[in-house]
């Protein structure tokens, strides 16, 4: 089978790198020019494990291509995935500009039977816009099928979530399309991957819905950890009690500064916007999007308390990206951490194993280390901030010899508390 994927960003490489192992021949497009020259290349454009070796390794298989000939990728293939980016506007609402324009674009190319599928995260009801507007600027007139795909692919884990899925969604109103893409899928069906067929408008607030969730259970632990924290108790005994119910699960019961990145932001926000034009509270997600933003503004407290007046203060930070094994920094707690700490006239050295020249177009006015050592180096305090593997271990007695004094907030409960201070460290974490 040929397919095309439309679009080389995270979603799209990641999805048109993982069929191509499957052995499906894939050809990705974008618009940006230089992006397509560094593909051909080797250069991958984003960081995800394992992504380089896989790319690499189906370009010279040739079952992986890279154009900005939108026309002649469509023509040759079957299935056509738009993965183009839809970044949230001011209002919380998806600019879905790049989509329409990738829509036009297919419509005009087609040459045949296809099915266009929605692999974007998109408002609900865009299936059923796609089968008007691509009938409206089709230039030969022909049948082709319209489906909802979403991807649940966590970063840093991407491949293994797009190789050995828990699901795999296909939102259809026709059995043409659905056959197709279950064929697509086929060798999922070897290792029984669920494959759940629904409505296109099922399989578009799936996407929503799940993200919704698991940013919810995330907020859940946070304002427990708060509690916690009042209290006097650990947050960790807490969430090994409550994840041992199955109907609860231990995934996502890890306190820390709050959500990030480019999904649980963007879509808890376009949920609500969407319940919003069809006249429906959503009030449960109201509240975890502000209760989102108050943790990462109560983790400035935490710095607070080992060092007094922030003002004069040198922070050295470990962990600048949202979470480890990427370098994304969307709506990383960091940001506004940072942001606080220099509002507030103290100073910021920090170090990230990969999310450095990520982080200078987010945050101005900080100082960038070589590595973890060099960041804490003469600092007031050690705050961690993502829980890159590295420092799950570090050598704690030269970090007590660079630090001015024996002092680490953990915003990330890498540590254990008693540990921490019988090694002779004032130690602050996250309901602990």
């Amino acid at each position: 089978m040929h397919i095309a994927v439309i679009g080389t960003g995270y979603v799209g490489l990641v999805s048109g790198a993982c069929f191509a192992e499957f052995g499906v021949d894939v050809t990705c497009v974008d618009v940006d020019v230089t992006k397509i020259e560094k593909l051909h290349k080797g250069i991958i454009p984003i960081y995800e494990p394992g992504l380089d070796q896989l790319v690499h390794k189906n370009i010279k298989a040739g079952r992986l291509h890279f154009t900005t000939d939108i026309t002649s990728a469509v023509e040759g293939s079957q299935v056509v995935f738009l993965a183009v980016g839809t970044p949230p506007q001011a209002d919380g609402t998806p600019d879905m500009s790049f989509y329409r324009q990738a829509a036009k674009d297919v419509a005009e190319a087609m040459n045949g039977y296809k099915v266009l599928v929605t692999k974007s995260t998109v408002p609900v009801g865009t299936g059923k816009w796609l089968r008007e507007f691509v009938q409206e600027n089709l230039k030969t007139e022909t049948e082709f099928g319209v489906a909802s795909n979403p991807e649940f692919l966590r970063e840093g884990a991407a491949i293994d979530d797009f190789m050995r899925p828990d699901r795999v969604v296909i939102g259809s109103n026709e059995e043409r399309a659905i056959e197709v893409m279950k064929e697509l899928y086929r060798p999922l069906y070897l290792i029984e991957t669920p494959i759940v067929i629904t409505s296109l408008e099922a399989a578009e607030l799936i996407k929503y819905a799940a993200n919704a969730f698991l940013a919810t259970k995330i907020t859940f632990i946070n304002e427990v950890a708060n509690l916690c924290d009042a209290i006097g108790c650990d947050v960790h005994d807490v969430a090994r009690g409550m994840g041992m119910d199955n109907r609860i699960g231990r995934k996502f019961l890890h306190p820390g500064p709050g959500y990030g990145g480019s999904c649980f932001p963007k879509d808890t926000r376009a949920l609500t916007t969407v319940a919003d034009q069809f006249g429906v509270e959503t009030r449960i997600v109201d509240a975890v999007i502000e209760a989102n933003e108050r943790q990462r503004d109560a983790m400035i407290p935490k710095i607070e308390k080992l060092v007094g007046d922030l003002s004069g203060k040198k922070i050295g930070m470990l962990g600048l990206s949202f979470k480890p094994e990427t370098d994304d920094m969307r709506e990383s707690p960091a940001i506004d951490i940072i942001k606080s700490i220099l509002a507030k006239g103290g100073s910021v050295k920090a170090f990230d194993p990969v999310a450095m020249d990520e982080a200078r177009h987010y945050v101005e006015g900080i100082e960038y280390a070589k590595d973890e050592y060099d960041a804490i180096d003469a600092a007031d305090v050690l705050v961690i901030v993502t829980e890159w593997n590295q420092f799950r271990a570090l050598d704690m007695e030269r970090v007590k010899k660079l630090l001015k004094a024996p002092k680490i907030v953990d915003l990330r409960n890498v540590y254990e508390p008693d540990d921490m201070r019988e090694l002779g460290f004032e130690y602050v974490g996250v309901g602990r």
